[in-house]
């Protein structure tokens, strides 16, 4: 769980812990596995997974509220090539203003 919190800490300086203990527990088995534990930014049907996904059942968004907040979080993580899901998923509910829906 440290490793997903410091990476997280990257981005934003006040994790919050049980944040991203939520989305650890909701990606689950993808985790697992390298490629599923990426988001590939570049890839409009990945983006469109988290959005039709992750952004509009977890965190209740409507798909242009979620694409505007991915393009945020695409923006804070342009410089890193592997983008972790768990990371993307916390400061995409950070930048959406929904963090307090995961903990």
């Amino acid at each position: 769980m440290s490793d997903y919190s410091a990476d997280v800490a990257k981005y934003t300086s006040n994790v919050n812990e049980a944040a991203v203990k939520a989305i650890v527990k909701y990606c689950g088995i993808a985790l697992q596995n390298r490629d599923s534990s990426l988001v590939s930014g570049s890839d409009p049907k990945e983006l469109a997974t988290v959005r039709d996904g992750f952004a509009a059942k977890k965190l209740g968004l409507a798909a242009a509220a979620a694409d505007t907040g991915m393009q945020a979080v695409l923006a804070k993580m342009k410089d890193e090539r592997n983008k972790s899901r768990v990371t993307f998923y916390y400061l995409l509910a950070e930048s959406t203003g929904t963090l307090g829906k995961l903990s």
